[in-house]
């Protein structure tokens, strides 16, 4: 919520392009900088009409044809992970491949993992997120978090994490790659120590 992608260098970007890829930084609902409404529209999404947003992306420039289907991947980091774990749980068959890059994967653990400085901004993440008292949230959380939906991803997924990163626990990251290797599936996990 609030960062966005704007125009201008970013060191990731022209990584990417200097090895010949092309890069599309969509920003979903929530980001700031496009007035309250957009932003707002981002609450309770996470997961759901936020991915939309990237799907949206991805077919807008597939329909320039400046695409090969065959070569689409997801990246992202933080809640860019989530949204990569989240794409390929929800539509397999659009990415070729992804990096998750310290993702959140499991939105109960994520929960359970907050720093205690984080306990005054509870309120707003249950607006913004999910409420994890809510029933009907909590249901949400379950089909939305890629952790417990691991069944669905069909395609190569490389994971990179902190062992100490404070805000996204090692954790996350430890149940996808579980949880996709009892099921047989090959997962590249680069942990970097500090």
């Amino acid at each position: 919520y609030g960062p966005r992608d704007v125009w201008g260098f970013n060191p990731e970007t022209q990584l990417f392009a200097s090895r010949g890829y092309a890069t599309l930084q969509v920003n979903y609902r929530g980001s700031g900088g496009y007035g309250k409404a957009f932003y707002l529209a981002g609450n309770k999404q996470i997961g759901r009409k936020m991915l939309n947003d990237l799907e949206d992306g991805v077919a807008y420039v597939k329909s320039l044809g400046m695409i090969d289907d065959s070569k689409t991947a997801i990246y992202g980091g933080s809640y860019g992970g989530l949204a990569t774990l989240g794409s390929l749980v929800k539509t397999p068959d659009l990415y070729t491949c992804g990096v998750d890059y310290v993702g959140v994967s499991n939105l109960f653990t994520f929960f359970k993992s907050f720093p205690p400085y984080w306990k005054p901004y509870l309120k707003q993440v249950y607006a913004q997120w999910y409420d994890e008292t809510s029933q009907t949230d909590i249901e949400i959380m379950k089909q939305v978090s890629p952790a417990l939906n691991v069944d669905k991803i069909t395609k190569p997924l490389f994971v990179v994490q902190g062992a100490n990163d404070p805000r996204v626990n090692i954790n996350e990251s430890d149940q996808v790659v579980e949880n996709l290797r009892k099921r047989g599936f090959d997962v590249p996990y680069m942990v970097k120590y500090n």
